[in-house]
């Protein structure tokens, strides 16, 4: 077993935008449910838990969660920088070629059937390591997404990073041709056979692999969708930021007349400035969602581009606790 600390490892990309302060958070109401109300979410200082105020008063969501209870993680957190360490596991895909699983669990007993899992996927502009550890300063939200990362362990949430090929391409393929209408002969998707199999063998320590979630970010994010579309009953509840149905890319998009009937609650953040996804995009997956009684959530962010909102981490978590 290779077990690193995570370190902050910034690829060479442009910034296509730098959320430096805070932002207005839009929430609509959801498809089913009572109705959500809006919220606001300051700027680095002020996305903790519910109720909780700067980094140093992060909490998980309430500090509860699903049996990890507060601060249940290994993080580091300051205002300025969220830094999680991780473990790695290298697992066969596809023609046996490894593919790397970046992972943590949360401190302390886990529950008798073992931790909630989360499969988190990662954008196409960075892999697994910048989601354990992010910057205040850095671009795309990545502080967010880092506590967002330090908010599900303190909740009671194992947390599993998978990379995006071995072959140094950083995005899935659920929407690359021909691999979006023919998912059985995808590479990801032996991937994600292997680790489906590979939680249930406890490769990556005691986890319940009947409480399975999903999150991600852009190319992540619509790999979370795939979750839903490709494995049927798997996962409890989604949460796609700044993404759409599975086969969407950018603009380009067509959701299907109809969706699994087991379709996940799904909650959607996405920045209302996203220019590389436009949230009509993400809107028109919901309202299919919500004309066939599906479970949403929406949560937007005016001026926000393709980001991980601020109110990413409080979201979240709330999301995944309420499917238990």
């Amino acid at each position: 077993m290779v077990r690193e600390l995570g370190r902050l490892v910034m690829a060479a990309w442009m910034p296509l935008v730098l959320v430096t302060g805070g932002c207005n958070v839009d929430i609509e109401p959801p498809g089913e449910g009572p109705q959500a109300t809006s919220a606001s979410s300051g700027g680095v200082g002020g996305v903790g838990g519910s109720g909780g105020g700067g980094v140093g008063g992060v909490g998980g969501s309430g500090g509860g969660g699903v049996g990890g209870g507060g601060d249940a993680s290994r993080c580091i957190a300051s205002s300025q920088l969220v830094s999680c360490p991780y473990e790695q596991e290298s697992i066969p895909a596809q023609l046996g070629i490894p593919r790397d699983v970046l992972y943590q669990v949360p401190l302390g007993t886990p529950p008798a059937k073992g931790w909630p899992v989360v499969l988190l996927f990662q954008g196409s502009l960075y892999g697994p390591p910048l989601m354990f550890e992010g910057a205040a300063d850095g671009p795309h939200g990545v502080y967010h997404l880092a506590l967002t990362v330090k908010e599900l362990l303190d909740a009671g949430y194992a947390v599993l990073a998978p990379a995006a090929h071995a072959e140094g391409t950083t995005f899935w393929d659920t929407n690359v041709p021909p691999f979006s209408i023919a998912w059985s002969t995808a590479p990801d998707h032996a991937f994600m056979l292997s680790i489906f199999e590979s939680i249930s063998a406890g490769l990556f320590g005691p986890l319940d692999a009947s409480r399975m979630y999903a999150t991600g970010i852009s190319s992540g994010g619509y790999m979370t969708s795939r979750m839903a579309v490709s494995y049927e009953g798997k996962f409890r509840a989604l949460a796609i930021h700044s993404a759409s149905y599975a086969t969407c890319s950018g603009p380009l998009c067509t959701i299907p007349d109809s969706l699994p009937s087991d379709h996940p609650p799904t909650l959607f953040l996405h920045g209302e400035a996203d220019l590389v996804v436009p949230i009509d995009t993400m809107k028109a997956y919901n309202t299919r969602l919500v004309t066939e009684g599906k479970e949403t959530r929406v949560v937007t962010a005016p001026g926000v581009g393709h980001d991980w909102l601020a109110a990413g981490p409080e979201e979240v978590v709330a999301w995944f606790d309420a499917h238990p």
